[in-house]
């Protein structure tokens, strides 16, 4: 009953103190969502690192993890992954080993994040404190945290998103961003079925990579997910278009657009329901072509795994948040 009462409490408190720019308030709390602000907080107050980018951090490893089957499935909140060798050290004979003198000793990273004298593998703080005392040796401001990154991934992109993550977590307040919207307005007259796979000849011969969602022109598209703009402008096969990657490191690709929404710009912050452009029937040639097919949107799903990106079939999540909407509107 205690613990009830606490989580409520804490939800609620979550909920008082979130920027007034942009509220996420509407989104539904789980425990996890408390648990985890609360443990980023924290680590911030122990290592001075914003709780933002330790949630960044953690938001990338979650996504990272998921879409691989060489990594372990996580046990704690934390998605971070050390191996075995990573925390007690190459040569020492305890691979998974708790003590952090011997640990130290045998050239292992584990370090104790909570005092209790144990550097445990699987426990959240220590992790995430291994993790700050990793990327803090290059510096304490956020040029040095970058650079940090960068030392740790080796990878420009990991380090994009991580920043990103964090950027979107700062300015919400909070780490409950599950919510989605449809594509198009559900009163606006659209139709789309399942064209994954199709075959399609402009450009060389290639599958069709998303679904096409047929409208009027100068129907609103929407964005779907929380996520940041990554990409604006033109392409030979998409036309005018627009690239989001969201807060679960899944890039969304909005094709063929007539126009785009004026505020939207490469590192805006979109949510839900936002008005990223308009229907129209760009692309297939050089910049302003249209009108070589019908107005529809081509919306495309990318996932990252920390070393590639691939498409996959955005027809079933379309259909989950077209429903999800109808069933969200009936309620109104």
């Amino acid at each position: 009953m205690r613990k009830t009462v606490l989580f409520l409490t804490l939800a609620a408190l979550l909920i008082t103190f979130l920027p007034e720019s942009r509220s996420a308030a509407a989104e539904r709390f789980t425990k996890e969502d408390v648990d985890r602000l609360s443990l980023y907080k924290k680590m911030e107050s122990v290592t001075l690192i914003p709780w933002h980018y330790f949630a960044g951090v953690d938001q990338y490893e979650r996504s990272v993890r998921k879409a691989r089957r060489d990594l372990p499935a996580r046990k704690g909140l934390v998605g971070i992954y050390f191996s075995p060798i990573q925390w007690s050290g190459p040569i020492n004979p305890t691979m998974d080993d708790t003590n952090p003198e011997r640990i130290s000793m045998f050239g292992g990273i584990g370090k104790d994040g909570n005092n209790d004298g144990i550097a445990d593998r699987n426990n959240d703080e220590d992790i995430l404190f291994t993790f700050a005392e990793i990327i803090q040796k290059h510096g304490h401001d956020i040029e040095n945290f970058r650079i940090g990154l960068w030392s740790y991934y080796q990878r420009d992109k990991a380090v994009d998103i991580i920043m990103e993550n964090a950027k979107i977590y700062e300015t919400y307040g909070t780490v409950a961003l599950d919510k989605h919207s449809f594509i198009v307005p559900l009163r606006s007259n659209y139709s789309y079925r399942s064209t994954w796979g199709d075959r399609r000849g402009f450009g060389g011969l290639r599958i069709h990579e998303g679904t096409d969602i047929f409208a009027d022109y100068g129907v609103p598209v929407k964005a779907v997910s929380y996520g940041i703009v990554e990409v604006k402008g033109w392409n030979r096969f998409g036309g005018w278009r627009i690239g989001v990657r969201d807060i679960n490191n899944v890039y969304h690709y909005y094709a063929h657009l007539g126009s785009f929404n004026k505020a939207i710009e490469k590192g805006t912050i979109v949510e839900p329901g936002m008005v990223l452009g308009y229907v129209g029937s760009t692309g297939y040639g050089p910049p302003g072509t249209s009108g070589k097919f019908p107005p529809h949107l081509h919306f495309g799903m990318y996932r990252d795994n920390g070393y590639t990106e691939w498409a996959f079939d955005p027809y079933p999540y379309l259909k989950a948040w077209e429903r999800q909407e109808r069933i969200s509107s009936r309620r109104r």
